[in-house]
């Protein structure tokens, strides 16, 4: 092996292989290399990016997992009231991929401002709701403050604000309907204290934060009854172990619903993210491999008379094999660290810079989102090389096996 590496390092420095065809050849083949691993690195980052920030951001407006009663059946708008005793909260809030758990209420209502009228969907939430969370989406104002039995502060959307042609300090009228044969819809007053904007059109058109103790006065329930309870955990790699021992511990009337059932379309959508990437790597690969076999072929036929002194001397096709697998592992090095620079110049200038924009209406995000993780760069960088090498060693076993020039006969 250390012969093997000590010729191919003679080849390369040779002042006469600077001027061959091989050089030039495989100077492409690097290039080739290079491109492939920097276009591999911006569809891993970009596709881990957008599914960390879909998810994300569903679950932060959401929950990983909602509880509620069988008869919602999956409803947005909260129809019954339930309730979970302090042990219950206490049990879920006391595992350990929990991070917060926290009771709320939707209801439908229709927005009425001064000039115009929108309908949407009103959250009701307590005075323990992580508001922390949405601070990167607070765009003006601040968050409502409940401290008190019933606060009339709301936090809405940029795009209904704009909508609704109303600002911070505004105040608006929501009407609700309590029932289908109620014809005049209960009435509250409200006040704007804050604008958010998620970039995810789905809630930025519709969904309204308001206190719980307000719906439940719409809603004529208890003080301590809610529509459902919002679980939010750690990771959300654990979302269905942790939906499977809540639900066994809850009583028999109350359902555990997971986010990615609830918004099944989108999971599905960005779990096809998996498949385009696997499709750019395996191109990508393949076409690294056939540039370098390529560049090695030719290499391969201007070192004839090596290769036949080398047989001479008594050589094995095992260490001529190696001569060139050493050749084609420094050229895929060298292809696979300006690849990273590149994809790494990529990765910090769209983290930092945010400079590539995507229309959200249809990704969810304005900014197109990046993540890589230092495992993740290092465990890719070890699989394309080796994948790399291993689909180079067949063809040149075949190649130096077949030929006639490396076989010696004695006559």
């Amino acid at each position: 092996m250390r012969l093997g590496y000590f010729i191919a390092r003679r080849l390369q420095t040779g002042e006469r292989y600077k001027h061959s065809v091989s050089a030039r050849i495989i100077k492409i083949a690097t290039v080739a290399v290079a491109m492939g691993m920097c276009m591999i690195l911006i569809a891993l980052a970009t596709g881990f990016g957008l599914q960390k920030e879909i998810a994300a951001k569903t679950a932060l407006f959401n929950g990983h997992l909602t509880i509620s009663s069988f008869e919602n059946n999956q409803s947005r708008v909260s129809l019954q009231p339930i309730e979970l005793d302090a042990e219950m909260q206490q049990f879920i809030q006391s595992q350990s991929d929990v991070l917060h758990l926290s009771g709320v209420t939707y209801k439908a209502a229709l927005f009425k401002s001064k000039t115009t009228f929108e309908g949407g969907m009103v959250k009701g939430v307590d005075a323990a709701y992580p508001w922390s969370s949405l601070k990167d989406y607070l765009k003006k104002g601040r968050f409502p403050q409940y401290s008190s039995e019933e606060q009339r502060e709301i936090l809405v959307s940029e795009t209904l604000a704009s909508r609704l042609e109303i600002g911070v300090g505004d105040r608006l009228q929501l009407f609700f309907q309590k029932k289908a044969t109620q014809k005049i819809p209960l009435r509250r007053t409200v006040e704007v204290v804050g604008i958010y904007q998620s970039g995810f059109p789905e809630f930025d058109e519709s969904l309204v934060f308001a206190s719980v103790d307000l719906l439940n006065t719409v809603s004529q329930w208890e003080s301590n009854q809610v529509g459902s309870y919002e679980v939010v955990l750690k990771d959300y790699k654990a979302l269905e172990a942790a939906a499977n021992r809540i639900y066994n511990a809850l009583p028999s009337q109350l359902d555990v619903i997971a986010i990615t059932d609830r918004y099944a379309n989108i999971f599905q959508w960005i779990a096809l993210f998996d498949y385009n990437i696997l499709i750019i790597l395996v191109i990508m690969i393949v076409v690294g491999v056939i540039n370098m076999a390529t560049a090695l072929l030719v290499m391969i036929l201007e070192r004839r008379r090596m290769i036949r002194l080398l047989r001479i001397m008594g050589s094995e096709i095992g260490l001529i094999q190696s001569i060139f697998l050493w050749n084609g592992a420094q050229i895929f090095v060298r292809g696979l660290f300006w690849g990273n620079l590149l994809g790494l110049l990529f990765f910090f200038s769209q983290r930092y810079g945010q400079w590539i924009r995507l229309d959200p209406q249809t990704y969810f995000v304005s900014v197109a989102p990046v993540s890589l993780s230092i495992i993740q760069f290092l465990v890719l960088n070890v699989f394309v090389l080796g994948v790399s090498l291993f689909f180079l060693w067949f063809p040149l076993r075949v190649v130096l096996r077949e030929r006639k020039d490396f076989q010696l006969r004695y006559h």
